[in-house]
């Protein structure tokens, strides 16, 4: 009886010791996901949300109260083709979206229905594109770190690289992960670009032709606490600039400051959505407010703003 009794507070001590091992384990993967998925960030900005005034929301775009009312639409015969950027063109109340491993732009409806597929010629590997003016589009190509602004209209059936300026984006920091979004700001006649890995912001003059000023500029990227940068787009009506993270399941707005306003999570249960979005490469607004994304392989979304 006594050696029995002996051995019980042993074996007890071990299942206490490995129930604790478990213990912080689990707590350290916890806060290593957490740490890597910004969660502290999103909470905090989730905190500073429930103070902003209702002035302060309608000033802004204000991304909590969107909803997705198109929802994981498939683009037809394009499940090989990898959706890489997305850009809303107000002239011709369209979408363009850039296809990354078969290069093509592809023109889209405001409901996802594709209009027409365009072949892209002498691109190797097409990430980024926004719409200017006048008809032109840029389209940076991350594998040759190369810029290109190409003129579109309805007759355009293909487009060749050869025919169109091209620009030397330079070297970065990761050249496997380098310049994929582009957006156009309008206002201060610029070209927005974003590095995706470390993510970084860049802006370079234009006066909406065919040629850039000077050279690209780097800009204080602080508030991009986020895994990647995949997509960027400006929102025409306030000017605030929307980035977009894959990686990060996450679409940021940005002030005119490069501070944080809002914040939308692209993970299912969230934002109407039924499933979280596999991976987000795209965003563009419209005039409205609408929220359009992208996704690979070939997913088309639509966000609305619940009044």
């Amino acid at each position: 009886m006594s050696s029995q009794t002996q051995l019980k507070p042993a074996r007890r001590s071990r299942f206490a010791l490995r129930w604790y091992s478990w213990l912080l384990l689990v707590a350290a993967a916890t806060y290593g996901l957490a740490f890597a998925m910004h969660w502290d960030d999103r909470g905090l900005l989730w905190v500073l949300e429930r103070f902003e005034s209702s002035t302060e929301k309608q000033e802004s775009v204000w991304l909590p109260d969107y909803r997705a009312v198109i929802d994981a639409k498939l683009l037809p015969g394009m499940e090989k083709d990898e959706a890489s950027d997305l850009s809303y063109n107000p002239q011709t109340k369209t979408l363009f979206s850039v296809m990354g491993k078969n290069p093509f732009l592809v023109e889209l409806t405001l409901q996802g229905d594709v209009l027409r597929k365009m072949p892209l010629v002498g691109w190797s590997n097409p990430e980024g594109l926004t719409v200017m003016e006048n008809g032109l589009m840029a389209i940076v190509d991350e594998r040759e770190h190369m810029l290109s602004i190409v003129k579109v209209d309805a007759e355009t059936r293909e487009l060749k690289r050869d025919d169109f300026p091209k620009y030397d984006l330079g070297p970065s920091k990761d050249q496997n992960k380098a310049f994929e979004a582009i957006t156009w700001d309008a206002r201060n006649q610029q070209l927005l670009l974003g590095e995706e890995r470390p993510p970084a912001l860049f802006t370079w003059k234009s006066d909406g032709s065919q040629t850039l000023k000077g050279d690209k500029q780097k800009l204080d990227s602080d508030e991009l606490d986020l895994r990647n940068l995949s997509a960027l787009a400006i929102d025409p009506r306030t000017g605030h600039t929307l980035v977009l993270s894959a990686d990060s399941h996450l679409l940021l707005e940005l002030d005119e400051k490069g501070e944080q306003v809002s914040f939308m999570t692209l993970l299912g249960g969230f934002n109407g959505l039924k499933k979280t979005i596999p991976r987000a490469e795209g965003v563009t607004m419209d005039e409205a407010g609408t929220l359009y994304m992208v996704s690979e392989p070939n997913l088309f979304y639509r966000f609305e703003k619940q009044k």
